[in-house]
């Protein structure tokens, strides 16, 4: 009797724990203050630091994966271009416009869960919008007769990829604070105005998480 009370009393406590361990929230939404810097690959046109902010949902399949779907837009910033005369822009292009950029993204994302910190990854793929090169070509192009040879603004779309991860420190059952985030963020924007290349871009993002209907199994 004695022995099967000491397994009870010690399996108990166990057997919580472990509930404890596998709970997990069904989804998770995040909203975020966002800095990127925007690195052009091509020497006619400089980067330049944007700010912004967003928002992210991930429905979580387990305690260790979900699927994320990340939405972030940047303001309108200064892009200087300096082109030389070529055969595309035989007087070359000289000259500042303004430009925001947008990113929306989805792909999977592994969190580590603990009663501390929290740290995940992720790899996501979608696309970009900006404006920036549509604006030079009406900026730079359109009031000049024969300043290029192109003859439609560049497609505002590119694809994206980010790559990357943070930490999450749990305030609650409900609310984590998200005090850094930091990826990779592919675009690439190919234009005669960006040149072919992928434009290689930072992004740093902090803010608050909220928990949705946790989930035990």
């Amino acid at each position: 009797m004695n022995v099967t009370k000491v397994f009870l009393f010690g399996a108990i406590p166990l057997l919580a724990l472990m509930a404890r361990a596998q709970e997990f929230p069904r989804a998770e939404i995040g909203v975020d203050y966002a800095y990127a810097r925007f690195a052009p690959s091509v020497s006619s046109s400089q980067g330049h630091s944007l700010n912004g902010g967003g928002g992210n949902i991930t429905f979580n399949i387990n305690q260790y994966f979900g699927i994320k779907a990340d939405l972030q837009g940047f303001t309108s910033t200064t892009t200087g271009f300096f082109i030389a005369p070529n055969a595309i822009f035989p007087r070359g292009l000289v000259g500042n416009v303004q430009g925001n950029l947008f990113t929306y993204l989805f792909g999977p994302t592994i969190k580590v869960r603990t009663h501390g910190v929290q740290p995940f990854v992720d790899l996501l793929f979608g696309g970009a919008h900006s404006t920036v090169y549509g604006n030079a070509f009406r900026t730079l192009c359109g009031p000049f007769v024969g300043a290029c040879v192109i003859s439609a603004a560049p497609s505002p779309n590119a694809f994206a990829m980010e790559f990357g991860g943070g930490i999450d420190i749990p305030l609650g059952h409900v609310v984590s604070f998200r005090p850094a985030e930091v990826d990779y963020l592919l675009t690439r924007f190919s234009n005669p105005l960006s040149g072919t290349n992928n434009q290689n871009n930072f992004r740093y993002s902090v803010g608050l998480v909220f928990a949705l209907e946790n989930t035990q199994h």
